[in-house]
């Protein structure tokens, strides 16, 4: 089924390329059906390929999906133009008074500062309060991740020795969890930060599961006992070449960064690195608006 987008949302054009089935506005109106609302609260810099990113992995479900664009109005990002917004995207004020079902926080590049040091941390808590009445439930991502730890369950990250960047094994600690139902006992996933969260503080809170791990990466995928709240510290939803154009963008600033762990083929950077995650990732999504999205929010809000 498709994904019902913006007319002219240029990762429309992108995803058609892929033979993956977009739906624009004025035909979805005509399908006699609920569709699930989703909104994407977008705080990654290159708003365009997260875009596409995401909109790939809602795809993959026999479920019609609407999705709408959240950006801060207390930050103006720098990486795209301000048509862009305009055109595809609405603040806070916009949205506050509509439910709906399922929401993506994604992460964002201030994963070193303090949370209360974010320009925009005021207005991020207004919206995850929000969430709570108004959301079904709410898929975080990295940065993401750990500020909803951070806000609605008390646990702080924090800071690495160095940056963790590459594929790293994850297995499976809780098999029956739906949200995971189908997937292997392990399986890869990328990471790309500078700072974790404790795997104690989470098998110790009472609201909280630990789903899937890593012995170097540590924790990836955390679900509250109400599933109203999905924490995914990873970036599942990366294309191929993403860690690899964050390498060479960190070594053209001087960072001299690590090479990428697992990830080029022969841990050279110049051969083309291969998607060994993807599987997972549309798995982890069509399980999501599924199991905690679909079959959790009421057909009519009140």
């Amino acid at each position: 089924m498709p994904i019902n987008i913006p007319k002219s949302l240029p990762a429309g054009e992108i995803l058609s390329r892929e033979n993956i089935f977009i739906m624009e506005e004025e035909r979805a109106v005509t399908q006699d059906i609920r569709p699930l609302n989703i909104l994407i609260l977008n705080l990654m810099p290159e708003k365009q390929r997260t875009e596409t990113q995401l909109l790939r992995l809602l795809s993959n479900s026999p479920l019609q999906v609407n999705v709408e664009f959240l950006h801060t109005a207390t930050y103006e990002s720098k990486n795209v133009s301000k048509s862009h917004l305009e055109q595809f995207y609405k603040n806070f004020n916009d949205i506050k008074n509509h439910r709906y079902d399922g929401m993506i926080i994604t992460g964002a590049p201030v994963e070193l500062m303090r949370f209360e040091e974010v320009g925009y941390w005021e207005e991020l808590t207004e919206i995850m309060e929000w969430t709570k009445d108004h959301v079904t439930s709410v898929m975080h991502i990295c940065w993401g991740a750990q500020a909803a730890l951070y806000y609605h369950y008390g646990i702080e990250k924090f800071r690495l020795a160095k940056k963790r960047t590459g594929l790293f094994k994850h297995r499976l600690l809780t098999p029956d969890i739906e949200l995971v139902r189908g997937s292997d006992d392990e399986f890869l996933a990328p990471h790309s930060r500078y700072t974790d969260i404790s795997e104690t503080e989470i098998m110790s809170h009472q609201d909280l599961t630990l789903v899937t791990t890593s012995k170097e990466a540590g924790p990836l995928t955390i679900v509250s006992k109400d599933r109203k709240h999905v924490m995914v510290t990873g970036h599942v939803e990366y294309d191929a070449d993403t860690l690899g154009e964050e390498y060479n963008r960190d070594r053209k600033k001087g960072i001299d960064p690590d090479i990428p762990k697992d990830y080029f083929p022969g841990n050279d950077p110049n051969e083309k690195p291969l998607n060994r995650w993807r599987s997972h990732a549309y798995l982890l999504f069509s399980n999501w608006l599924n199991y905690y999205v679909y079959q959790k929010t009421p057909y009519k809000w009140d």
